[in-house]
């Protein structure tokens, strides 16, 4: 039996479920997943970016409700110190949770130009300019991370918060084909391979096709 219920909403477009999905795996948790009606109002709204408060993906656990991906990994972290979320190291540690916190609070206008979908491939498509300041924060994190733990994850040999909570920008970068550094291509190979990525994207490609309003609106 499940330990916890996590309520998740689309697999193929929805970074915030992906990210809370990877956060209770990387913690060891069980959970059963509760899928959000793809006709949810609320449900459309965190998907089209138009949702002040986004609570999908929320976890349940043990009469705690939490949502907002950070909260859950403080909260799994709580729970699970010994399953190397974070770094074991004080200093490693404060910069995941600062990498953590600022591609889940910014990066507007790579979300807005670059929508996450994990069932098409685009070799060539019109990237906003406005979205390139984003991808190059992006990539200076990931070449300092991995240069400075020395890879294959962004805080060294295992994956950490930080990974999850970027896995869903290299899955729009590979997506829509973004041309970046060697490094970051690696770095997307190594997140894309992931067991826990190939879970997801597998499922993904299990739900119906059935978002055409959605795609326009993007």
């Amino acid at each position: 039996m499940a330990d916890a219920q996590i309520t998740l909403s689309s697999r193929t477009y929805s970074s915030w479920s992906l990210r809370g999905w990877l956060l209770c795996r990387l913690a060891g948790l069980t959970v059963q997943e509760q899928m959000v009606a793809l006709d949810d109002p609320d449900n459309r709204a965190e998907l089209l970016l138009l949702s002040p408060s986004v609570l999908v993906p929320r976890l349940t656990h043990e009469g705690a409700s939490v949502w907002d991906t950070l909260a859950i990994a403080e909260y799994l972290h709580e729970l699970y110190p010994d399953a190397g979320m974070y770094p074991a190291d004080r200093v490693a540690r404060a910069r995941c949770r600062s990498v953590s916190g600022e591609i889940h609070s910014g990066f507007i206008n790579l979300r807005s130009a670059l929508p996450m979908n994990l069932k098409v491939r685009h070799d060539r498509f019109p990237i906003f300019p406005g979205a390139r300041p984003d991808i190059e924060r992006v990539e200076t994190i990931w070449a300092e991370c991995l240069g400075d733990y020395g890879g294959p994850w962004l805080f060294g040999a295992s994956p950490t918060v930080a990974d999850a909570m970027f896995a869903p920008v290299v899955q729009r970068f590979l997506t829509y084909s973004v041309a970046v550094s060697p490094m970051s291509a690696a770095y997307c190979e190594t997140i894309n391979e992931w067991p826990l990525m190939r879970e997801w994207i597998d499922a993904a490609r299990q739900e119906p096709d059935e978002m055409i309003e959605l795609e326009t609106e993007f």
